[in-house]
C-alpha cells in the first residue's frame, strides 16, 4: 500500500537570514510516498514523437544529457552564460570547457550568453535545468513569466544540493517561484549517472520521479534508450534529499583517503552514510524504501567511491591537506556537496536525528572556508 504523507505549508516568498533558525521543512503539497513496488521500469514503448528540449546549464552533466537527448533524434538548445563556449560549440560541436574530447550531437545548438527568449521558450517541448542548486531560484525567477501554466512544457530538474541560506529543496524553490501548481508536475532525475560515463553510451540507470506519475513517465521516455534506463517512482523529496546527502558522504569518503585509510573505513562511511541518509529523509516525511533504489544507494556507492566523483576528489585534496578555497578554484567544475554540507549541521539539529558522519563534514567545511583548519 502507498504510504501517505500530509506536508502543510510551504514556506513563503520572504525567506528568514541564514542565521535565524528555520522550522523544519514543510511542503503545501500532499504526496504519495513510494511503496514497495513504488519505483517501476519504464515502457520500453518509445514515443515516437520527437521533442524540443531547451537545457540550462553546459557543465558536465547539462553537455551530456544534451548530447544523449540530440544523439536519440530530439532537436536540443544549450543554453550557456560564456559567449566564447556558445560560439565554440557552434563551430566545432565540443564544448571547450567539460568533456573537451567528446564530439558532440549536430542537433544541439548552444545559445546565450543572454538567457533564453520567451519566444524560445515557449516553443520547447521540455526544459531541463542542469545548473547548481544555487542557481535555480534566480533561473526560475526570471523564467517564470515567460512559462504557460495551460501549455507547460515537461520541467526537469537534475541539479543535486540544498539551497544553503534558505535550506530548501528544489521543490520548495519551484514552488516559491513558480507556484505550487507547477511544482506538482516538475520532474527530478537522479542516480550514479557519471556524466564522462553516459556520453560513453556505457549502460546507466537512473531514476526519474515526481508528484505526477503521468510527468514522471514522460520523462523517462524522454531518456529511455537501450544503454540508458530510467526507473519511475512518486518520492522527490525522498530522492532530491538522497542526491544531496551522498555529495556530503563522498567528501568524508575522499577524506579518509586522502588521510590513507583504506577499504574498511570506505566500507563504514558508505553504509553509515546510508543509515544517516535514510534518517534524514526520514525525518523530512520521504520514504525509506527510497534510499534503496538508484538514487539513493547506487548513487552513494559510485560517488564514494571513485575518484572521478567530484565531491570525493574534494574530500581527498582536503584530506591531502589542501586549502578547500583552492580546491573549489582548480576544480574545474561545480562540487555541490561543499555548500549542502554547510547548512547540513543547522538542519541535522533541526530535525533531531543523529547524523554524526554529516555533521562533522559540515563542521569541517565550514573550518576550512574560514581558513581556520588545515
Amino acid at each position: 500500500m502507498l504510504l501517505t504523507f500530509a506536508l502543510s505549508s510551504l514556506r513563503s516568498s520572504a525567506r528568514k537570514p541564514a542565521s535565524s533558525r528555520l522550522p523544519r521543512p514543510q511542503l503545501r503539497f500532499k504526496t504519495r510516498l513510494v511503496s514497495p513496488a513504488g519505483f517501476r521500469m519504464s515502457s520500453q514503448q518509445h514515443d515516437e514523437s520527437k521533442s524540443k528540449v531547451l537545457v540550462f546549464g553546459a557543465g558536465n552533466f547539462g553537455s551530456c544529457l544534451a548530447d544523449h537527448l540530440g544523439d536519440s533524434s530530439h532537436t536540443v538548445y544549450m543554453w550557456s552564460r560564456v559567449e566564447e563556449l556558445v560560439k565554440h560549440f557552434n563551430q566545432y560541436h565540443r564544448n571547450p570547457e567539460v568533456l573537451k574530447e567528446h564530439e558532440f550531437s549536430e542537433s544541439i545548438t548552444a545559445v546565450g550568453p543572454e538567457f533564453p527568449s520567451a519566444e524560445l521558450v515557449q516553443s520547447m517541448d521540455v526544459l531541463l535545468f542542469a545548473i547548481p542548486t544555487e542557481g535555480v531560484r534566480e533561473t526560475l525567477t526570471t523564467l517564470r513569466p515567460t512559462l504557460d501554466v495551460d501549455k507547460l512544457p515537461l520541467l526537469i530538474f537534475v541539479n543535486k544540493g540544498i539551497e544553503i541560506n534558505t535550506r530548501a529543496l528544489t521543490l520548495e524553490i519551484i514552488a516559491d517561484t513558480c507556484g505550487p501548481a507547477i511544482a506538482k508536475v516538475a520532474t527530478f532525475i537522479s542516480g550514479p549517472s557519471f556524466a564522462a560515463e553516459i556520453i560513453k553510451r556505457q549502460p546507466t540507470s537512473v531514476s526519474v520521479v515526481s508528484l505526477s506519475a503521468a510527468h514522471a513517465e514522460r520523462a523517462s521516455q524522454l531518456f529511455h534508450q537501450p544503454w540508458f534506463r530510467c526507473y519511475t517512482g512518486e518520492d522527490p523529496i525522498g530522492v532530491e534529499l538522497a542526491g544531496a546527502l551522498k555529495n556530503v558522504y563522498a567528501i568524508a569518503a575522499g577524506m579518509a583517503a586522502g588521510l590513507g585509510f583504506e577499504n574498511n573505513t570506505a566500507a563504514m562511511l558508505i553504509t553509515r552514510g546510508l543509515a544517516e541518509m535514510t534518517r534524514i529523509g526520514t525525518a523530512y516525511g520521504a520514504s525509506p524504501l527510497t534510499f534503496l533504489t538508484l538514487a539513493g544507494v547506487g548513487d552513494l556507492f559510485l560517488t564514494c567511491s571513485s575518484s572521478t566523483s567530484r565531491n570525493y576528489t574534494v574530500g581527498y585534496r582536503l584530506g591531502k591537506g589542501e586549502k578547500l578555497d583552492h580546491i573549489i578554484k582548480t576544480l574545474g567544475s561545480v562540487a555541490e556537496g561543499v555548500t549542502t554540507a554547510k547548512g547540513l549541521k543547522a538542519i541535522v539539529d533541526e530535525l533531531g536525528v543523529a547524523a554524526p558522519i554529516a555533521s562533522a563534514v559540515g563542521g569541517i567545511s565550514s573550518l576550512v572556508a574560514s581558513s581556520t583548519y588545515l
